[in-house]
Formats: C-alpha cells, sequence, structure tokens
C-alpha cells in the first residue's frame, strides 16, 4: 500500500489563505485501486454505514404509503430502494461527477412524502420523478455551475453543519435504546479510528516462490467500522443468547427476525413494479422543496469529499454532471418506487473522514454489493438485525464528523471578522430555532391553498435549506472584502480561476472511456456537462 505523502498546512485567518494540501493523511486516494479483496471489505463497511439511514427510511414511510406493520410490501420497498441506490451509485461515481460518494435516500423527501398522504395513499411511492427533473435540467444544462458564483464558505457552513446537527435526535433515539451499547460502539469506532492507526497486525502471506510469510496489516486504520461493528453485534449476540437482554428488548439480535424469515431470496426490482407514476401539483411542489434542499446539500459535499479524497477541485462540468445525475437518480427512483429520492449520502461522507478511504473503486464495489442486495433480499436482511444501540453509536461518529466537514469550511474565511460571525451565528441558530417551532405547530401557515401551504410548510421546515439560503443572501448582501469573505482561497477550491482558453487537466474527472473522441470533437467544449467543457463563469 502506497502512503501519500501530505503535511498540514496552518492558516492565518487574517491573511489570503493558501489552500490546504489534499488529502491529507489519506491511506488510498481517489484513483487508488487497492487489491479486490481489500476493495471488498472497505465497501463493505460503506455498505454497513449507509444500510441503517436506508431501512428506517421505509418503517417511517409505512404510515404515509398506507402499509400495516407485517405488510410483505414493506420488505420489497427496503430492497429496492437500495437496489436503487447501488444502481444510481455507480452511475454517480463512474460516469457522473465521479467522486467517491454514495446516493441514497434522504430525510430533506421525507416531509413532503409524508404529506402527500393527505392527497391518497394510491402510487404515492412513485410520486418524485416530476419534480426531479427540475434537478436534472439545472445540472445537465450548466444552470447549476452559475450558482458558484454565490454559493461561498458562509453558504457551505451552515448548509453541511446543520445536515450533522439536525440529525442529533435520530441518533439519540437509536442510542437511547442502549447507552452502555452505544457508548461501547463509539469507544471501539474512537479507539480504532483515532488511537490505533498506527497499530498493524501479523498477518499469513503467500508469494511465489518463497511460500506462506509473515506481513503486517494496518488492520485497524483501513478497517475501523467494520471491526467496531462486527465486535459490538457479537457482544450483543452473546447478551441475547444467554438471557441478558430479555425478549423484545431492542439491543437483542433478534428483534427484527421477522424480516429476515419474509424476506425472498431471490426477487428483481423493476420499474412501475407499484403501479404507473402519478402526478399531482402538491405533490410536485413539495417534492420541488426537497429536490432544493438536496441539490444545495450536495454542492457542498463537493468540495469536501474532493479535498478529503486527495483529488483536485472539483470543475465545473463535474458538478454539472453530479447534480444532474443526482436528479436521475430521483426520477430512477421514482419510477422503480423507492418511496425516496436519491442524494449524496452524509453518513458515507463521514466514512470517509474516519476511515481516510477515498478511492472510487471501493464505492464502485460498494454499489455492487447493494444492487446484489437487492436482488438476493436475505442477504440485505441479515444486515438490517444490526442492533439499533450500534447504529446509534455509529450515528454519533458519523453526525458529528458531517458537523465538522460543514464546520471546516471556516478555514477559508476571516474568523476575526464581526461580519462573518454575525452571519455565521445567525445562519446557524435561527434555522433551528424556526424548524423546530413549526414542527410543534404544524398547521400555523393557513393561507387558504393546501398545495401552497404544504410546499412552504417543507421549504421553511428544512433546516439545511433554511440556514443555506440564510447564509448566502446575507454574505452577498452585507459589505465585505473578498479575502475576508473567503473568496480568493475558495474560488481556488472549487476550480473557478480557470480560464475559459487554458486546458485542464484533470483526469480525475475524466470519462473512463472515450475521452479522446471527445477531445477531437470541438462541440462538445460548449457541452456544461462534458469534461472538455470550457469553463466560463
Amino acid at each position: 500500500m502506497e502512503m501519500m505523502d501530505n503535511h498540514s498546512v496552518n492558516v492565518d485567518p487574517g491573511a489570503t489563505k493558501e489552500p490546504l494540501k489534499r488529502g491529507v493523511d489519506i491511506n488510498y486516494g481517489i484513483d487508488d485501486s487497492p487489491p479486490w479483496y481489500l476493495s471488498i471489505f472497505m465497501a463493505l463497511q460503506h455498505y454497513l454505514t449507509m444500510i441503517g439511514a436506508i431501512v428506517s427510511i421505509p418503517f417511517i414511510l409505512t404510515p404515509a404509503l398506507c402499509m400495516e406493520d407485517e405488510d410483505p410490501s414493506r420488505g420489497i420497498i427496503i430492497s429496492t430502494m437500495i437496489f436503487v441506490t447501488g444502481l444510481v451509485t455507480y452511475i454517480q461515481a463512474t460516469w457522473g461527477c465521479r467522486l467517491p460518494i454514495v446516493q441514497g435516500g434522504t430525510i430533506s423527501f421525507l416531509k413532503p412524502k409524508r404529506n402527500c398522504g393527505k392527497y391518497g395513499c394510491v402510487n404515492c411511492p412513485a410520486r418524485s420523478p416530476s419534480s426531479a427533473l427540475f434537478q436534472v435540467f439545472i445540472g445537465y444544462t450548466g444552470l447549476v455551475g452559475k450558482l458558484l458564483k454565490i454559493i461561498t464558505p458562509l453558504t457551505i457552513v451552515p448548509t453541511v453543519s446543520l445536515v450533522g446537527l439536525t440529525l442529533f435526535s435520530h441518533a439519540s433515539e437509536t442510542a437511547s435504546k442502549h447507552w452502555g451499547i452505544a457508548v461501547g460502539t463509539i469507544f471501539l469506532m474512537t479507539l480504532f479510528s483515532q488511537a490505533m492507526t498506527g497499530v498493524n497486525v501479523p498477518t499469513l502471506k503467500y508469494r511465489k516462490g518463497h511460500g506462506l510469510q509473515i506481513g503486517w496489516f494496518p488492520l485497524f486504520k483501513l478497517f475501523p467500522v467494520l471491526l467496531t461493528i462486527v465486535i459490538m453485534w457479537s457482544l450483543c449476540a452473546i447478551l441475547t443468547a444467554t438471557g441478558v437482554f430479555p425478549e423484545g428488548h431492542p439491543a437483542r439480535t433478534d428483534v427484527r427476525i421477522r424480516v429476515l424469515q419474509d424476506a425472498s431470496w431471490f426477487r428483481v426490482p423493476y420499474p412501475g413494479q407499484f403501479g404507473l407514476p402519478t402526478v399531482t401539483l402538491a405533490g410536485v411542489l413539495g417534492m420541488l422543496a426537497g429536490v432544493l434542499a438536496c441539490t444545495v446539500e450536495s454542492i457542498s459535499y463537493y468540495p469536501t469529499v474532493s479535498q478529503m479524497c486527495g483529488a483536485p477541485p472539483p470543475p465545473l462540468h463535474a458538478i454539472n454532471r453530479g447534480i444532474g445525475t443526482e436528479g436521475l437518480g430521483t426520477v430512477l427512483a421514482g419510477l422503480w418506487g423507492s418511496g425516496n429520492g436519491t442524494n449524496t449520502f452524509g453518513e458515507n461522507v463521514g466514512a470517509i473522514g474516519v476511515t481516510k478511504v477515498g478511492s472510487r473503486r471501493v464505492i464502485q464495489w460498494a454499489a455492487l454489493i447493494m444492487i446484489l442486495q437487492g436482488v438476493l433480499n436475505k442477504f440485505g436482511a441479515a444486515f438490517i438485525l444490526i442492533p439499533d444501540p450500534v447504529v446509534g453509536g455509529i450515528f454519533c461518529v458519523m453526525f458529528g464528523m458531517i458537523s465538522a466537514f460543514g464546520l471546516s469550511a471556516l478555514q477559508y474565511v476571516d474568523l476575526r471578522s464581526a461580519r462573518n460571525l454575525y452571519i455565521l451565528g445567525l445562519s446557524i441558530f435561527f434555522p433551528l430555532v424556526l424548524c423546530l417551532w413549526l414542527k410543534d405547530h404544524p398547521d400555523f401557515i393557513q393561507t387558504g391553498n393546501e398545495t401552497l401551504d404544504s410546499t412552504l410548510s417543507v421549504l421553511l421546515g428544512t433546516s439545511i435549506l433554511v440556514g443555506g439560503c440564510l447564509g448566502c443572501v446575507l454574505d452577498n448582501l452585507i459589505p465585505g472584502t473578498a479575502e475576508e469573505r473567503g473568496l480568493v482561497a475558495w474560488s481556488k477550491e472549487m476550480a473557478l480561476e480557470v480560464d475559459s482558453d487554458e486546458t485542464i487537466e484533470s483526469n480525475t474527472f475524466d470519462f473512463p472511456y472515450g475521452m479522446s473522441l471527445l477531445r477531437r470533437w470541438k462541440w462538445t467544449r460548449h457541452v456544461p456537462f462534458l469534461p472538455t467543457y470550457k469553463m466560463k463563469l
């Protein structure tokens, strides 16, 4: 295994800032290809990181979809959602933005989707394609790239940090089912990922002509999440078998055994399996609010993930293609009837930060695992048995990492500026206040139009959207110098200083095939989502 030679850089918040060295302390960079056997286990870490959140979405949506707890369709929706997640993740990592990100279900669509129960349950799972076409349009036409002029670090900070902060209740709900198991999970995760990264374990390896030899393997550095889950899951199994956890206890490993028993061995999800998509104005506008929130969130993640995995700043064509592909993923999710859309999965962004594995190849393997799980239902159902307190402990780490990633964008701005502190404080605190109040007063918005009420409720109740928009508006309206606002360093981070006549060498974001042909055709320079696009802002 080759390690990248990177060093941290001290940043003076008052001066024009040099961008940090990319991929600091990374184990595998974006273009690295670990051995296939390591890639599979690393991919399994990503799968286990997202499986808890993916599975929880159908359970939350069950009332809106008019399904009873014992309805077998719930298992079909779970398998369908994971199947579509794998399909879209592979497309995104290979042909989309080409960053190592997982495209999974998102809480941003939960509120509008639950609201659709007001308009009837028939075909409710398939109502997202129409609104997602907006995301496809702004992505592939390059419109989203034009918005990067106003999406500044003080827009990124509240958007991403609020993703983690607003999920604390979900983490608390799962972790509190047994604090001992949850805290033990956090302890092991911290021990493996932070304190034991330099500890190698002896392993047997075979070399042709030399026979069996003893080698040293960085087990804790590469597999902290997988090791933690296996150890704590095994502990819960022992406590279940010995009767320490009574029947029905949420920390038991057999609490969801019915899901495994009811799951079919083999079933291929297909478009229209729940019927043809239906379209209502309320459904489209409500889901459009979720689409807007997802767009802002994903744009915020791209530069963060790019730096984490040692990639160059994402060029405009990659950002355009990423958002367009995300919208395409939501269209596919709607056609398949998964009951949700797709968005950059924050939990897996956190996993990259913990494991320091940013290889695109690993995510492609993870996508393959998800697709297989969507077909081999028993396989995925087995992982659904992971006890909630273990998942809660993982969430405490991952959601905290997401919040930290959002706050890391402050490295570009002057934190001694009262202007910046005002914008930062208000854009983080006010959305929490507003969204909590709207949650307690769901019927406050009464305009006389039910469609408008639902749309405004979703827009104002989505903290990441409110925080991002508030930070964006204030940062672009309140006077401040470019250095003070962090625009100089940020423009380099987002590749915004590239001249339109300059040849861009960013092979990381090139298509895996056909680049020689695209470079030969001059017209491809004007297509916003192609790697040969000449960036113009």
